[in-house]
């Protein structure tokens, strides 16, 4: 199983050359942490959605399942990743710990803390 970072689900959304990796996998997975990150991208005027793009389309895409994990044993294990101040890569970190699935990231700092099993580059 792979959750996808925000920047995966922007690329793979955008059909980005980034995204080739993901292309045809299954069992992609978005986490509300991303989702919410998108919209502050767009409030923030950081990402423009593409027309016909809302962000319940990109929630719902038939590429993807939106995973949601237990919040309270999803923000307490965001805690043990004090190595970040984002509270995103917290989150979506977390999410991926928490279901033992590897995270679609190209995030350096990501890519360096987590373990290798734990991550799939792009």
């Amino acid at each position: 199983m792979i959750l996808l970072d925000t920047n995966a689900l922007i690329w793979l959304a955008q059909d980005h050359r980034r995204a080739r990796p993901l292309r045809n996998l299954q069992r992609l997975h978005v986490s509300p942490a991303s989702v919410l990150e998108v919209q502050f991208l767009a409030e923030a005027g950081r990402l423009r959605l593409s027309a016909g793009r809302s962000l319940d389309a990109i929630t719902h895409d038939p590429r993807w399942r939106l995973d949601e994990p237990p919040a309270a044993d999803w923000f307490l294990a965001a805690c043990e990743f004090s190595w970040t101040r984002d509270p995103f890569d917290r989150l979506l970190a977390a999410h991926a710990w928490l279901r033992r699935w590897r995270l679609a990231t190209a995030d350096d700092e990501l890519i360096e803390r987590l373990p290798a099993s734990a991550v799939l580059e792009l």
